[in-house]
């Protein structure tokens, strides 16, 4: 007989992140799988095109059932963010309490907001069953991060919910080795806790086609961002950066940046009014499967976040991608980011907001020769297979599913 897995994430397709994947590679592995989420909205903040409170509220992925239940869009503000978290959490608990569906265990996919989680456990709690989170945003840390918010009475407040997740989950999993260490110093999970990287779907891999939708010019050392622009990735450097480089009329250098986010439009503003649009162009989101064609004239691939503590211990989703497509990185980054580079070999690293280091980088990619590349491109690919392979991960946790 099947196990029906019940997933629970305030994000699913058609938004863009890897829970899609893992829950299409459990339906081929003979699990029925069913999502809980809200209506798309991310990242723009408007519902998408042909869904809203009365529009495709259920429907089906391949074979995954998808409930969508209300939520308020996210927008463009921190009242709205606000409320797009506690919406979907009170609309996820309800249907928890009501619903009158049967399922086998419980995978809560936590990416901020954590709150999501709490549907997740009622229904478990309800029904009996075990239920696991992955953590891929560390929360209490990451909410005071994100956003600002340092008031003790609400802090303790989040910490205080944060705990009662993780006492009240079977299995913890998460993204990043760095999590384990401020996880426990909440309480005693240390025996729930697992380290489960994020693996990259089948179709990261170098691709042999050029992209049709984004052209990038061969002549040019190109260093292309993909994903979400927002304060988080810590792009506002790379004005800085670039009118460092502009001052080199006969440098090479193009950073191409593909995504939407809260900074794009502001960050547009100022590389026209710094007169710096020779080294950029802008491009919107493309599909996921679109990306290893970008990649393809890539020569890198930029990561790069914000200076925080939390950050220090984040592992970006965008990071396996890149390496599966043999892509050497180019890091800004604290913490993890720099021992991925160093055991990868797979590209450069400086520290978060280190405008003068990241120009060094970028100076020395205009030394290297073809071999150089073409070396740090096996590399990538070699420590992608070595740390994030798809089929060990996933029989990780069938191995935790099969457990009493």
């Amino acid at each position: 007989m099947k196990k029906k897995i019940l997933v629970v994430s305030q994000y699913f397709y058609p938004e863009q992140f890897r829970i899609n994947d893992v829950c299409k590679e459990w339906v081929e592995r003979g699990y029925e799988v069913t999502v809980l989420t809200g209506i798309p909205n991310y990242p723009q903040g408007n519902y998408y095109k042909n869904y809203g409170l009365f529009k495709n509220r259920r429907e089906f992925f391949g074979n995954i059932e998808i409930i969508r239940i209300p939520l308020v869009p996210r927008k463009k503000s921190s009242i709205f963010l606000a409320l797009n978290y506690l919406s979907f959490m009170l609309s996820g608990y309800l249907w928890a309490v009501f619903t009158k569906r049967d399922f086998d265990e419980v995978f809560i996919y936590e990416v901020s907001p954590m709150t999501q989680a709490i549907p997740g456990i009622k229904y478990a709690k309800r029904k009996k069953i075990k239920s696991m989170i992955y953590v891929l945003d560390l929360w209490p840390e990451n909410f005071i991060e994100l956003s600002g918010i340092k008031n003790k009475r609400i802090v303790s407040i989040i910490t205080k919910m944060v705990k009662w997740i993780y006492s009240n989950v079977d299995k913890i999993l998460i993204s990043s080795p760095g999590f384990k260490e401020s996880i426990k110093q909440l309480g005693d999970y240390a025996q729930k806790v697992t380290y489960w990287p994020q693996y990259a779907e089948d179709f990261y891999k170098p691709s042999k086609k050029d992209s049709s939708i984004i052209n990038l010019d061969t002549n040019k050392i190109n260093i292309t961002f993909a994903g979400n622009i927002g304060y988080a990735q810590g792009l506002e450097l790379l004005p800085l950066v670039a009118m460092e480089l502009a001052k080199n009329k006969e440098s090479k250098i193009h950073f191409n940046i593909i995504g939407n986010g809260r900074y794009k439009e502001a960050f547009i503003k100022e590389v026209l009014e710094k007169d710096l649009d020779r080294l950029f162009s802008f491009y919107n989101p493309v599909k996921a499967e679109e990306i290893p064609k970008v990649f393809k004239n890539t020569d890198v691939a930029l990561v790069s976040l914000s200076k925080s503590p939390i950050f220090s211990l984040t592992i970006p989703a965008k990071v396996q991608s890149i390496l599966a497509t043999g892509t050497p990185l180019l890091v800004s980054a604290d913490g993890i980011m720099e021992q991925i580079i160093k055991e990868s070999k797979a590209g450069m690293w400086s520290k978060a907001g280190d405008v003068e280091g990241l120009i060094k980088n970028i100076q020395r990619l205009e030394e290297l020769d073809d071999s150089e590349f073409i070396k740090m491109k096996e590399n990538a690919l070699e420590y992608s297979r070595k740390e994030f392979s798809k089929e060990t991960l996933l029989n990780i946790i069938d191995n935790f599913w099969e457990e009493k």
